[in-house]
Protein backbone atom coordinates (compact mmCIF):
# COMPACT_ATOMS: atom_id res chain seq x y z
CA UNK A 1 0.00 0.00 0.00
CA UNK A 2 1.34 3.43 -0.93
CA UNK A 3 0.12 6.95 -1.51
CA UNK A 4 0.40 8.03 -5.13
CA UNK A 5 1.92 11.45 -5.71
CA UNK A 6 1.95 13.75 -8.71
CA UNK A 7 5.55 12.63 -9.34
CA UNK A 8 4.46 8.99 -9.34
CA UNK A 9 1.95 9.85 -12.08
CA UNK A 10 4.74 11.55 -14.05
CA UNK A 11 6.79 8.36 -13.89
CA UNK A 12 3.73 6.26 -14.66
CA UNK A 13 2.94 8.28 -17.77
CA UNK A 14 6.42 7.46 -19.12
CA UNK A 15 6.30 3.78 -18.15
CA UNK A 16 2.72 3.23 -19.27
CA UNK A 17 3.42 4.69 -22.69
CA UNK A 18 6.08 1.99 -23.08
CA UNK A 19 3.78 -0.76 -21.79
CA UNK A 20 1.14 0.53 -24.20
CA UNK A 21 3.03 -1.09 -27.11
CA UNK A 22 2.44 1.92 -29.32
CA UNK A 23 -1.24 2.20 -28.43
CA UNK A 24 -3.48 2.75 -25.47
CA UNK A 25 -3.56 6.50 -26.11
CA UNK A 26 -0.95 9.05 -25.06
CA UNK A 27 -0.89 9.07 -21.21
CA UNK A 28 -0.10 12.81 -21.14
CA UNK A 29 -3.72 13.96 -21.18
CA UNK A 30 -4.78 11.33 -18.66
CA UNK A 31 -1.87 12.28 -16.40
CA UNK A 32 -2.94 15.93 -16.34
CA UNK A 33 -6.52 15.00 -15.47
CA UNK A 34 -5.42 12.58 -12.74
CA UNK A 35 -2.94 15.04 -11.23
CA UNK A 36 -5.56 17.76 -11.13
CA UNK A 37 -8.06 15.40 -9.48
CA UNK A 38 -5.53 14.45 -6.79
CA UNK A 39 -4.66 18.12 -6.25
CA UNK A 40 -8.34 19.00 -5.79
CA UNK A 41 -9.64 15.88 -4.02
CA UNK A 42 -6.64 14.55 -2.11
CA UNK A 43 -4.20 11.63 -2.44
CA UNK A 44 -5.05 8.20 -3.84
CA UNK A 45 -3.91 4.90 -2.34
CA UNK A 46 -2.38 2.20 -4.56
CA UNK A 47 -3.46 -1.09 -2.99
CA UNK A 48 -1.42 -4.26 -3.42
CA UNK A 49 -3.57 -7.19 -4.61
CA UNK A 50 -2.56 -9.21 -1.55
CA UNK A 51 -4.15 -6.53 0.65
CA UNK A 52 -7.48 -6.68 -1.19
CA UNK A 53 -10.30 -8.35 0.76
CA UNK A 54 -11.87 -11.34 -1.00
CA UNK A 55 -15.37 -9.88 -0.64
CA UNK A 56 -14.38 -6.44 -1.97
CA UNK A 57 -16.15 -5.11 -5.07
CA UNK A 58 -13.67 -4.00 -7.72
CA UNK A 59 -14.80 -1.99 -10.76
CA UNK A 60 -12.15 -1.42 -13.47
CA UNK A 61 -12.28 1.87 -15.37
CA UNK A 62 -10.93 3.05 -18.72
CA UNK A 63 -11.20 5.18 -21.81
CA UNK A 64 -12.38 3.51 -25.02
CA UNK A 65 -11.84 4.47 -28.67
CA UNK A 66 -9.21 5.16 -31.28
CA UNK A 67 -6.13 6.82 -29.70
CA UNK A 68 -5.92 9.28 -32.60
CA UNK A 69 -9.25 10.81 -31.51
CA UNK A 70 -7.90 11.86 -28.11
CA UNK A 71 -5.48 14.29 -29.74
CA UNK A 72 -8.40 16.36 -31.04
CA UNK A 73 -11.23 15.51 -28.61
CA UNK A 74 -10.02 16.21 -25.09
CA UNK A 75 -12.16 14.50 -22.40
CA UNK A 76 -14.06 16.66 -19.94
CA UNK A 77 -12.72 14.56 -17.05
CA UNK A 78 -15.90 13.70 -15.16
CA UNK A 79 -17.34 11.22 -17.67
CA UNK A 80 -15.77 8.34 -15.77
CA UNK A 81 -17.30 9.51 -12.48
CA UNK A 82 -20.78 9.55 -14.03
CA UNK A 83 -20.24 6.06 -15.44
CA UNK A 84 -19.05 4.85 -12.02
CA UNK A 85 -22.06 6.27 -10.15
CA UNK A 86 -24.45 4.80 -12.74
CA UNK A 87 -22.84 1.36 -12.30
CA UNK A 88 -23.09 1.56 -8.51
CA UNK A 89 -26.77 2.50 -8.84
CA UNK A 90 -27.38 -0.36 -11.27
CA UNK A 91 -25.62 -2.91 -9.05
CA UNK A 92 -27.17 -1.57 -5.86
CA UNK A 93 -23.78 -1.91 -4.15
CA UNK A 94 -20.91 0.32 -3.12
CA UNK A 95 -17.67 -0.24 -5.02
CA UNK A 96 -14.59 -0.84 -2.85
CA UNK A 97 -11.83 -0.11 -5.37
CA UNK A 98 -11.09 0.49 -9.02
CA UNK A 99 -8.25 -0.73 -11.22
CA UNK A 100 -7.00 -0.24 -14.75
CA UNK A 101 -8.50 -2.40 -17.48
CA UNK A 102 -5.08 -2.05 -19.11
CA UNK A 103 -1.82 -0.78 -17.65
CA UNK A 104 -0.57 0.69 -20.94
CA UNK A 105 -1.21 4.17 -22.27
CA UNK A 106 -3.82 6.60 -21.01
CA UNK A 107 -5.76 3.86 -19.22
CA UNK A 108 -3.05 3.60 -16.59
CA UNK A 109 -4.13 7.07 -15.46
CA UNK A 110 -7.94 7.00 -15.71
CA UNK A 111 -8.42 4.92 -12.51
CA UNK A 112 -6.55 7.58 -10.50
CA UNK A 113 -8.85 10.25 -11.89
CA UNK A 114 -11.87 8.20 -10.79
CA UNK A 115 -10.35 7.14 -7.46
CA UNK A 116 -9.64 10.73 -6.42
CA UNK A 117 -13.25 11.79 -7.05
CA UNK A 118 -14.82 8.61 -5.65
CA UNK A 119 -12.37 8.43 -2.71
CA UNK A 120 -11.51 4.78 -3.25
CA UNK A 121 -8.13 3.06 -3.78
CA UNK A 122 -6.67 1.76 -7.04
CA UNK A 123 -5.61 -1.89 -7.02
CA UNK A 124 -2.11 -2.54 -8.36
CA UNK A 125 -2.94 -4.80 -11.29
CA UNK A 126 -4.92 -4.89 -14.53
CA UNK A 127 -6.58 -7.15 -17.06
CA UNK A 128 -4.20 -6.86 -20.00
CA UNK A 129 -0.66 -6.50 -18.71
CA UNK A 130 -0.09 -4.00 -21.55
CA UNK A 131 -2.63 -2.42 -23.95
CA UNK A 132 -4.95 -4.27 -26.33
CA UNK A 133 -7.65 -2.85 -28.62
CA UNK A 134 -10.77 -4.80 -27.54
CA UNK A 135 -12.71 -5.28 -24.31
CA UNK A 136 -12.67 -9.08 -24.37
CA UNK A 137 -8.87 -9.02 -24.67
CA UNK A 138 -8.47 -9.15 -20.91
CA UNK A 139 -7.35 -11.77 -18.45
CA UNK A 140 -10.68 -11.06 -16.72
CA UNK A 141 -12.40 -12.51 -19.80
CA UNK A 142 -9.83 -15.25 -20.41
CA UNK A 143 -10.34 -16.65 -16.91
CA UNK A 144 -14.12 -16.61 -16.87
CA UNK A 145 -15.45 -13.24 -15.70
CA UNK A 146 -18.30 -11.31 -17.29
CA UNK A 147 -17.79 -7.72 -18.43
CA UNK A 148 -21.47 -6.93 -17.85
CA UNK A 149 -23.03 -4.82 -16.64
CA UNK A 150 -20.91 -2.08 -18.19
CA UNK A 151 -21.53 1.63 -18.41
CA UNK A 152 -20.31 3.92 -21.21
CA UNK A 153 -20.38 7.73 -20.84
CA UNK A 154 -19.43 10.78 -22.89
CA UNK A 155 -18.62 14.45 -22.26
CA UNK A 156 -22.17 15.58 -23.13
CA UNK A 157 -23.73 13.66 -20.24
CA UNK A 158 -24.92 10.61 -22.16
CA UNK A 159 -24.80 7.38 -20.13
CA UNK A 160 -25.45 3.95 -21.65
CA UNK A 161 -25.71 0.78 -19.55
CA UNK A 162 -24.98 -2.47 -21.36
CA UNK A 163 -26.04 -5.99 -20.35
CA UNK A 164 -24.80 -8.53 -22.89
CA UNK A 165 -24.80 -12.34 -23.20
CA UNK A 166 -21.02 -12.50 -23.59
CA UNK A 167 -17.93 -10.30 -23.64
CA UNK A 168 -17.54 -10.33 -27.42
CA UNK A 169 -21.01 -8.85 -27.71
CA UNK A 170 -20.10 -6.29 -25.06
CA UNK A 171 -17.12 -5.18 -27.16
CA UNK A 172 -19.29 -4.94 -30.30
CA UNK A 173 -22.02 -2.87 -28.65
CA UNK A 174 -19.70 -0.66 -26.59
CA UNK A 175 -17.61 0.03 -29.70
CA UNK A 176 -20.73 1.07 -31.60
CA UNK A 177 -21.83 3.37 -28.78
CA UNK A 178 -18.32 4.83 -28.59
CA UNK A 179 -18.32 5.58 -32.32
CA UNK A 180 -21.67 7.39 -31.91
CA UNK A 181 -20.13 9.34 -29.03
CA UNK A 182 -17.52 10.74 -31.38
CA UNK A 183 -14.97 7.91 -31.35
CA UNK A 184 -14.14 8.20 -27.65
CA UNK A 185 -15.88 7.33 -24.41
CA UNK A 186 -15.19 6.52 -20.76
CA UNK A 187 -16.40 3.22 -19.33
CA UNK A 188 -16.52 0.88 -16.37
CA UNK A 189 -16.94 -2.87 -16.78
CA UNK A 190 -16.04 -6.30 -15.36
CA UNK A 191 -17.40 -5.74 -11.82
CA UNK A 192 -15.78 -8.46 -9.71
CA UNK A 193 -14.96 -9.62 -6.22
CA UNK A 194 -11.56 -9.12 -4.67
CA UNK A 195 -11.01 -12.88 -4.82
CA UNK A 196 -11.70 -12.89 -8.57
CA UNK A 197 -9.41 -9.93 -9.12
CA UNK A 198 -6.55 -11.70 -7.37
CA UNK A 199 -7.21 -14.85 -9.42
CA UNK A 200 -7.53 -13.25 -12.87
CA UNK A 201 -5.52 -9.99 -12.91
CA UNK A 202 -1.93 -9.38 -13.93
CA UNK A 203 -0.46 -8.27 -10.61
CA UNK A 204 1.56 -5.13 -9.75
CA UNK A 205 1.61 -3.63 -13.22
CA UNK A 206 1.04 -0.06 -12.05
CA UNK A 207 4.03 -0.15 -9.71
CA UNK A 208 6.04 -1.67 -12.56
CA UNK A 209 4.98 1.17 -14.87
CA UNK A 210 6.18 3.65 -12.24
CA UNK A 211 9.46 1.76 -11.94
CA UNK A 212 10.03 1.84 -15.71
CA UNK A 213 9.26 5.57 -15.90
CA UNK A 214 11.58 6.35 -13.00
CA UNK A 215 14.37 4.32 -14.63
CA UNK A 216 14.01 6.19 -17.92
CA UNK A 217 13.69 9.63 -16.33
CA UNK A 218 16.75 9.21 -14.08
CA UNK A 219 18.90 7.10 -16.40
CA UNK A 220 21.40 9.80 -17.40
CA UNK A 221 21.81 10.92 -13.79
CA UNK A 222 22.55 7.30 -12.89
CA UNK A 223 25.13 6.91 -15.64
CA UNK A 224 22.94 4.73 -17.87
CA UNK A 225 21.57 5.08 -21.36
CA UNK A 226 17.75 5.21 -21.06
CA UNK A 227 17.33 2.26 -23.44
CA UNK A 228 19.53 0.10 -21.19
CA UNK A 229 17.61 1.35 -18.16
CA UNK A 230 14.29 0.20 -19.67
CA UNK A 231 15.62 -3.26 -20.46
CA UNK A 232 17.02 -3.64 -16.95
CA UNK A 233 13.96 -2.23 -15.14
CA UNK A 234 11.75 -5.23 -15.93
CA UNK A 235 14.45 -7.86 -15.26
CA UNK A 236 13.19 -8.94 -11.85
CA UNK A 237 9.47 -8.72 -12.56
CA UNK A 238 7.04 -11.40 -13.79
CA UNK A 239 7.71 -10.01 -17.28
CA UNK A 240 11.46 -10.31 -17.74
CA UNK A 241 14.20 -8.22 -19.26
CA UNK A 242 13.52 -6.14 -22.36
CA UNK A 243 15.53 -6.73 -25.53
CA UNK A 244 16.53 -4.36 -28.36
CA UNK A 245 15.13 -5.56 -31.69
CA UNK A 246 16.18 -2.81 -34.10
CA UNK A 247 17.70 0.64 -34.48
CA UNK A 248 16.77 2.87 -37.40
CA UNK A 249 14.58 5.64 -38.76
CA UNK A 250 10.98 5.79 -39.88
CA UNK A 251 10.91 5.48 -43.68
CA UNK A 252 7.15 5.23 -44.19
CA UNK A 253 3.90 5.25 -42.18
CA UNK A 254 0.47 4.05 -43.25
CA UNK A 255 -2.34 4.89 -40.83
CA UNK A 256 -6.14 4.82 -41.06
CA UNK A 257 -9.06 4.85 -38.62
CA UNK A 258 -11.71 2.20 -39.28
CA UNK A 259 -14.54 0.85 -37.12
CA UNK A 260 -13.22 2.71 -34.08
CA UNK A 261 -9.63 1.40 -34.40
CA UNK A 262 -6.39 2.90 -35.70
CA UNK A 263 -4.82 0.47 -38.20
CA UNK A 264 -1.43 0.88 -39.83
CA UNK A 265 2.12 -0.12 -40.65
CA UNK A 266 5.42 1.62 -39.94
CA UNK A 267 8.46 0.79 -42.08
CA UNK A 268 11.96 1.36 -40.63
CA UNK A 269 15.33 1.53 -42.33
CA UNK A 270 18.22 0.18 -40.26
CA UNK A 271 20.95 2.35 -38.77
CA UNK A 272 23.98 1.52 -36.63
CA UNK A 273 24.00 -2.16 -35.73
CA UNK A 274 20.85 -2.62 -37.86
CA UNK A 275 22.37 -0.98 -40.96
CA UNK A 276 21.30 -2.77 -44.15
CA UNK A 277 18.16 -4.28 -42.60
CA UNK A 278 14.52 -3.24 -42.71
CA UNK A 279 11.77 -3.68 -40.17
CA UNK A 280 8.01 -3.40 -40.52
CA UNK A 281 5.74 -2.98 -37.50
CA UNK A 282 2.03 -3.57 -38.03
CA UNK A 283 -0.55 -2.29 -35.57
CA UNK A 284 -4.23 -2.16 -34.63
CA UNK A 285 -4.13 0.60 -32.03
CA UNK A 286 -1.19 -1.38 -30.53
CA UNK A 287 1.85 -2.92 -32.21
CA UNK A 288 1.08 -6.51 -33.20
CA UNK A 289 4.11 -7.91 -35.05
CA UNK A 290 7.70 -6.85 -35.75
CA UNK A 291 9.02 -8.20 -39.06
CA UNK A 292 12.76 -7.93 -39.71
CA UNK A 293 13.95 -8.65 -43.25
CA UNK A 294 10.80 -10.64 -43.90
CA UNK A 295 10.90 -12.70 -40.67
CA UNK A 296 8.61 -12.19 -37.67
CA UNK A 297 10.86 -11.76 -34.62
CA UNK A 298 8.27 -10.55 -32.09
CA UNK A 299 4.50 -10.68 -31.83
CA UNK A 300 1.55 -10.22 -29.50
CA UNK A 301 1.14 -10.70 -26.64
CA UNK A 302 4.80 -9.71 -26.08
CA UNK A 303 5.19 -5.92 -25.98
CA UNK A 304 6.73 -4.17 -28.99
CA UNK A 305 7.70 -0.52 -28.35
CA UNK A 306 8.93 2.25 -30.64
CA UNK A 307 11.19 4.50 -28.56
CA UNK A 308 12.95 7.77 -29.22
CA UNK A 309 16.61 7.03 -29.95
CA UNK A 310 17.98 9.52 -27.40
CA UNK A 311 15.44 9.85 -24.60
CA UNK A 312 13.86 6.34 -24.83
CA UNK A 313 10.38 7.82 -24.44
CA UNK A 314 7.65 5.90 -26.21
CA UNK A 315 6.36 7.05 -29.58
CA UNK A 316 2.68 6.13 -29.74
CA UNK A 317 1.33 5.16 -33.14
CA UNK A 318 -0.65 8.35 -33.61
CA UNK A 319 2.64 10.28 -33.25
CA UNK A 320 4.89 8.17 -35.51
CA UNK A 321 6.32 10.41 -38.27
CA UNK A 322 8.63 10.05 -41.24
CA UNK A 323 12.31 10.56 -40.38
CA UNK A 324 12.14 9.87 -36.64
CA UNK A 325 15.22 8.07 -35.24
CA UNK A 326 13.96 5.18 -33.16
CA UNK A 327 14.90 2.06 -31.23
CA UNK A 328 12.51 -0.89 -31.18
CA UNK A 329 12.47 -2.67 -27.82
CA UNK A 330 10.40 -5.73 -26.92
CA UNK A 331 9.40 -6.84 -23.40
CA UNK A 332 8.26 -10.41 -22.63
CA UNK A 333 4.88 -10.87 -21.02
CA UNK A 334 4.13 -12.98 -17.92
CA UNK A 335 2.93 -16.56 -18.17
CA UNK A 336 -0.68 -15.69 -17.23
CA UNK A 337 -0.82 -13.98 -20.63
CA UNK A 338 0.65 -16.92 -22.56
CA UNK A 339 -1.67 -19.80 -21.69
CA UNK A 340 -3.50 -21.57 -24.50
CA UNK A 341 -6.73 -19.84 -23.49
CA UNK A 342 -5.05 -16.43 -23.45
CA UNK A 343 -3.42 -16.88 -26.86
CA UNK A 344 -6.81 -17.71 -28.36
CA UNK A 345 -7.89 -14.21 -27.35
CA UNK A 346 -4.79 -12.15 -28.20
CA UNK A 347 -2.22 -14.32 -29.92
CA UNK A 348 -1.18 -13.53 -33.51
CA UNK A 349 -4.01 -15.62 -34.98
CA UNK A 350 -6.59 -13.57 -33.10
CA UNK A 351 -5.46 -10.59 -35.20
CA UNK A 352 -5.43 -12.48 -38.50
CA UNK A 353 -1.76 -13.57 -38.65
CA UNK A 354 -1.31 -17.21 -39.62
CA UNK A 355 1.77 -17.68 -37.44
CA UNK A 356 2.36 -19.33 -34.06
CA UNK A 357 3.27 -17.25 -31.05
CA UNK A 358 6.97 -17.63 -30.29
CA UNK A 359 8.05 -16.06 -26.96
CA UNK A 360 10.90 -13.57 -27.00
CA UNK A 361 12.87 -15.88 -24.73
CA UNK A 362 12.89 -18.47 -27.53
CA UNK A 363 13.70 -15.98 -30.29
CA UNK A 364 16.59 -14.58 -28.24
CA UNK A 365 17.55 -17.59 -26.13
CA UNK A 366 21.24 -16.71 -25.90
CA UNK A 367 20.41 -13.20 -24.65
CA UNK A 368 18.08 -14.58 -21.99
CA UNK A 369 20.52 -17.29 -20.92
CA UNK A 370 23.01 -14.50 -20.29
CA UNK A 371 20.69 -12.38 -18.18
CA UNK A 372 18.47 -15.08 -16.72
CA UNK A 373 14.71 -15.63 -16.51
CA UNK A 374 12.27 -16.58 -13.78
CA UNK A 375 11.86 -20.33 -13.15
CA UNK A 376 8.50 -20.50 -14.96
CA UNK A 377 10.22 -19.28 -18.16
CA UNK A 378 13.25 -21.56 -18.14
CA UNK A 379 11.39 -23.96 -20.45
CA UNK A 380 11.89 -21.48 -23.30
CA UNK A 381 15.68 -21.69 -23.03
CA UNK A 382 15.94 -25.44 -23.43
CA UNK A 383 17.27 -27.00 -26.64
Amino acid sequence: MRQITAQDLEYLSVGAAILGAGGGGDPFIGKLMAQRAIEEQGPVTLLDPDDLEDDALVLPSAMMGAPTVTLEKIPEGLEIVRAFRAEEHHLGMKVTATSPIECGGINSQIPFLLAAHARIPVVDGDGMGRAFPELQMETFHVYGLSGSPAVVADELGSIVTLETPNNHHLEWLARGVTIRMGGQSLLVDYPMSGADFKRTAVHRTISMGIKIGEAVTNAHANGQHPIDAICASTQDTIYGRGVVLFRGKIADVERRTREGFAFGRATLQGMGESQGSEMAIEFQNENLVAIKDGQVIASVPDIICLLDNEMATAITNERVRYGQRVVVVAIPTPEIMRTEAALEVWGPKAFGYDIPFTPLEKHFAEYYRRYGVLPDKEKYLQG
